[in-house]
C-alpha cells in the first residue's frame, strides 16, 4: 500500500519583530523601522516592510541601513515579547497538527496530512490557521501548501506579505526549473556563484547535473541539490528538532588585510549569532572562528569552554581570541565565519555559567 502524499504547510510570519513593534506602538505604522541597534556597530535583526522598499535587511549593519534610508527609525529588541507571540502562534498551530517542527520564533513547518481537522484540505487548513493568527495576535502570515518541505518553503516567499500560495504534485517540477539557483533555500548567495561558475544558473540546469558532478563540487549536500532540482525532499517535518550549530559568516568584495579590519567585520557576525541565542532561548560551549583566505584555502580555529557561553561579551572575548591566534595574516581574508556548537536550551539544568573573571 503506497503512502499517502504529505502535505506541508510552511507558515512564516511577515516581518515578525518589526510587525510586533508596529502592532504595539500605532506611533510606527507605516515608518520605516528596524529592530536593532543604532550605533556604529550595530545590526539590524528586523526591518519592516517600508524599511525593506529602501533595501534595509536584516543582518545588515546599522550603519549602511541608515545610509539607504536617513529616515530609519530604530526601536532595541524585546525577545521575550516576541517569544511570547511566538507561544501563542504554536500554539494555534497544535490545534490543527502534532507535527509541528519550529525554524524560529516566526516560522514552522507543519505535517498535515493526518490532520486533527478531517474535512478541510490542507490549503483550507493554511488559509484557516492565517485567520486564527491575524484574529488571536493582529499580525499576519504568509503560508506555502505543497508536497514537501523544500517546496512548502519556496511557496510561503511567493506572495508575501499575508500571503498564501500552493505547489501541487503536478506543478513541482515546472516551478522549480523556472527559478534561478539563488532563490533556492539553502543555496546562498556564495553557492550561488559556485554553481553560475559551472554554467548553473537556474533550477533547470541545475537538474541536467549528474549527483555525482554536484558531489564532487559541493561535496555532501550535492546529494540534496540532486533532488531539489527534481522538486524532490523526503525530509520529514520532524518535532523538537534540535540545532547542532548557530553560525553566521560573510565573504567581502575586497580582501581584508589589517586586524582592525577583521575585528569591525567580526562584530556584526557575533551580533548576528548571539541575536540567534536570545531569540531562541538556546546555550552554547564551543566558539569556532572560519577564515577563507584569497587563495580560498580556508582554516578554523575553535575553543571548548566547560561552562556556557552566558552573555555576548564571553563570545566576543573568545571570537577575538581565536582571531589572535592566527595573526599575523599570510594574505589577505576573503571571507569570515563565526559559529556556537555544543548547544542546550537555556531552561535546561546546568553545571553552571562562565563569567568574563574566570
Amino acid at each position: 500500500m503506497e503512502s499517502p502524499i504529505r502535505k506541508i504547510i510552511h507558515i512564516d510570519m511577515d516581518a515578525f519583530y518589526a510587525s510586533v513593534e508596529q502592532r504595539d506602538h500605532p506611533e510606527l505604522r507605516g515608518k520605516p523601522l528596524a529592530v536593532g541597534g543604532s550605533r556604529q556597530r550595530g545590526v539590524v535583526a528586523a526591518a519592516s516592510y517600508e524599511a525593506r522598499q529602501f533595501g534595509v535587511r536584516s543582518a545588515m549593519a546599522s550603519s549602511i541601513a541608515i545610509r539607504k534610508c536617513p529616515e530609519l527609525l530604530f526601536v532595541k529588541p524585546r525577545f521575550e515579547v516576541y517569544k511570547a507571540v511566538s507561544a501563542q502562534i504554536r500554539a494555534i498551530f497544535a490545534d490543527f497538527t502534532d507535527l509541528i517542527e519550529p525554524l524560529s520564533l516566526d516560522e514552522a513547518y507543519l505535517d498535515v496530512t493526518h490532520s486533527l481537522n478531517e474535512g478541510l484540505t490542507a490549503t483550507q487548513l493554511a488559509q484557516t490557521i492565517k485567520d486564527q493568527i491575524k484574529s488571536e495576535t493582529s499580525l499576519t502570515a504568509s503560508a506555502g501548501v505543497s508536497y514537501n518541505k523544500f517546496l512548502a518553503k519556496l511557496a510561503s516567499d511567493y506572495r508575501k506579505p499575508d500571503g498564501l500560495f500552493v505547489i501541487k504534485p503536478h506543478q513541482g517540477l515546472a516551478f522549480v526549473e523556472t527559478l534561478k539557483v539563488g532563490q533556492f533555500h539553502g543555496i546562498g548567495r556564495v553557492t550561488a556563484e559556485r554553481m553560475n561558475q559551472l554554467g548553473i544558473f537556474t533550477g533547470l540546469d541545475l537538474r541536467a547535473q549528474s549527483e555525482a558532478f554536484l558531489s564532487r563540487h559541493f561535496g555532501k549536500v550535492g546529494k540534496h541539490y540532486y533532488g531539489i532540482a527534481r522538486a524532490i525532499d523526503e525530509r520529514p517535518v520532524t518535532p523538537n528538532r534540535i540545532r547542532k550549530s548557530i553560525g553566521a559568516e560573510t565573504t567581502f568584495e575586497q580582501d581584508l588585510h589589517t586586524y582592525p579590519e577583521l575585528v569591525s567585520s567580526l562584530q556584526p557576525l557575533i551580533e548576528k549569532v548571539w541575536s540567534y541565542c536570545e531569540r531562541s532561548g538556546v546555550l552554547g560551549k564551543t566558539v569556532t572562528l572560519k577564515l577563507k583566505y584569497a587563495d580560498f584555502n580556508q582554516i578554523t580555529r575553535s575553543r571548548s569552554l566547560p561552562g556556557w557561553v552566558s552573555e555576548k561579551a564571553i563570545l566576543e572575548q573568545m571570537t577575538l581570541g581565536l582571531l589572535d591566534s592566527v595573526i599575523p595574516l599570510s594574505q589577505g581574508v576573503r571571507l569570515l565565519g563565526v559559529s556556537l556548537s555544543n548547544l542546550q536550551e537555556k531552561d535546561t539544568p546546568t553545571n553552571g555559567q562562565l563569567t568574563l573573571d574566570l
